[in-house]
This record gives C-alpha cells, structure tokens and sequence, in this order.
C-alpha cells in the first residue's frame, strides 16, 4: 500500500470493506467530527497489538497520522497507509462525515496555552519580579524545539486533559 491516499481512493476502498480507518485524534476531535465507519485510537494510546491491515490513518490534517505510521510500522505493522489531508481533505472533497459538538482543536489549544504563558511571565516579570521573564522564555524555547524536531510536549500534555477526552458521541448527528 503507498504510504498517503487520496480521499477518494480511500473512500472506495473502505465502502468495498478493503480497508480499515483508524482514526488518531483525540476523543473530542473525533467527537466533533469523523468519518463513519472509522475506529478511534488516539496518537497517544496506539496499541500495535490492536492494528492489523490493510488499515488507513486518518487525523485532522495528516501529520499526526504519519507519526502514527512511523510508530506502528516500527513496532512491525504492515499494510498501512496515511488518509492524505486528512478528515480536512475528506470534507472538502464531498465525502460523508458524521458531526457531534463542536471543540477547539488541539492546534488551537497550544496557540491559546502558550499565548496566556507568555503573556502572564510578561506580567509578572515587569510588576512582581524580572525572574519570571524566563517563563516566557522557556514556552519560546518550547516552540522552537517543537518547530525544530516536529515534537509538542504542550499538544502531548493538552491531549491528556479532560475536556480532550470526552467523545461527545451523545451529541452526533
């Protein structure tokens, strides 16, 4: 199997029962919207022992997706592939979603978190003492590295959080 397909492609061969989608996003992600048929195993909780192919990954964009690959097929998975563009790629192509309540996603989250970071070690670094300047720069570090070697401690710790969990299964239409 080559390592992206198309939206298209994917949707024919998973109506046809040829593929299987496995789907890395958080719960609430998935929650808000996914495609049907597709099983939810966030990047965070991938179980190798629970992924047999011809199987396709599937994530917002593709990029979560691909780290999955790499993870699984290291581990000695075969027969996998990356939904190219992702559930993005898949919506605007037309094809069928399920959608639930709507959520920020784990991208936005990071900007918000590292936002409020920043802007609270200015504050303090000006009116209570300059040592707090380093919180600062420790979060512009963080995103230098994240930037640098494709890696979020921030996304991986947001992931984990509560109100990242819940599925909003309930709410789908």
């Amino acid at each position: 199997m080559n390592t992206t397909l198309d939206p298209k492609t994917v949707h024919e061969a998973h109506a046809a029962g040829r593929v299987h989608l496995i789907d890395v996003r958080t719960p609430a992600e998935h929650g808000e919207v996914h495609i049907e048929g597709s099983t939810l195993m966030p990047l965070d909780r991938l179980d190798p022992g629970q992924v047999s192919g011809p199987a396709v990954l599937v994530c917002r964009s593709g990029k979560r997706a691909g780290q999955a690959l790499q993870k699984l097929a290291a581990a000695g998975c075969k027969d996998l592939a990356v939904l190219e563009g992702g559930v993005t790629a898949w919506e605007q192509a037309g094809l069928p979603v399920k959608r639930g309540r709507a959520v920020i996603s784990l991208e936005r989250q990071v900007r918000i978190a590292a936002g409020l970071i920043v802007l609270t070690g200015v504050m303090l670094g000006t009116w209570v003492h300059p040592a707090f300047y380093g919180l600062s720069a420790f979060v512009g570090a963080g995103l230098i590295f994240a930037g640098l070697t494709d890696w979020c401690g921030m996304a991986m710790l947001l992931a984990k959080m509560p109100w990242n969990q819940r599925s909003g299964d309930s709410c789908l239409a």
